[in-house]
């Protein structure tokens, strides 16, 4: 099997918590950051742009995402404008709809045309990242994330779709894209083999990649060995 240092997809720390950001920050194998709305908020985020500001401080010279959180597109369009100008490093989360299941295309090709570097987030059909990719050609440079864990959490095989869409946005020089909310290490393997450019890691799945490539029988005896003690500091008796 491949080892880490072998891969070629690059892994983007997800989440929105100030302290693993930073852990985050001096780990070498981390190339780019995204958060969203929901992770902020789970992380006890109280004053957005305060927060933002503060972690662009530190991450100034890699790919951070942060995402509007209007439903009106007008709305949307300014927010993102004030986003994109806090630093070039900025990417900006623009929804592939809003909550009314309108498509955010028009808005999504204005403002990668204008020079705002775009991310198109909760992307889960071929058809949206056709449609993605076809809004922000000729733009400025921009990614499109495909949420295959969660395609995969209504029981259907991401590994196809995600080798297809690598496929659609191939012929587009300016955009890669995102394997986003993985489920488990080895869609990081799968999102390789595929071609896919990006994958987010949660801090849960970063702290496995020390098991890439293990013994399988030294892991076997180390899970005996687990049950086996916790067995004992909980005093079971048959």
């Amino acid at each position: 099997m491949k080892s880490i240092s072998e891969l070629k997809v690059k892994l983007f720390a997800d989440g929105a918590d100030r302290a693993q950001i930073l852990a985050s920050r001096s780990n070498p194998l981390i190339r780019g950051f995204t958060t969203n709305p929901t992770l902020m908020r789970a992380a006890g985020v109280k004053d957005y742009e305060a927060f933002a500001r503060e972690i662009l401080e530190v991450v100034s010279d890699q790919p951070i995402s942060f995402e509007v959180f209007a439903d009106e597109f007008c709305e949307m369009e300014r927010q993102a404008h004030k986003i994109g100008s806090w630093a070039e490093n900025v990417y900006v989360k623009i929804p592939v709809t809003n909550t009314k299941r309108q498509s955010s295309m028009d808005l999504v090709h204005r403002l990668s045309n204008s020079g705002l570097k775009i991310n198109v987030t909760a992307v889960l059909t071929l058809d949206q990242v056709r449609d993605s990719a076809a809004a922000l050609a000729g733009g400025a440079p921009a990614v499109v994330s495909v949420f295959a864990g969660r395609i995969a959490d209504t029981g259907r095989d991401p590994v196809p779709m995600m080798a297809a869409a690598v496929e659609l946005v191939s012929m587009y020089p300016n955009i890669e894209l995102i394997w986003a909310s993985p489920r488990e290490l080895l869609n990081i393997f799968q999102a390789d083999d595929v071609g896919c450019h990006i994958i987010t890691v949660t801090e849960s799945v970063l702290a496995k990649l020390k098991t890439v490539g293990k013994d399988l029988n030294d892991y076997s005896l180390e899970t005996v060995l687990m049950f086996h003690t916790d067995a004992a500091r909980s005093s079971y008796q048959l």
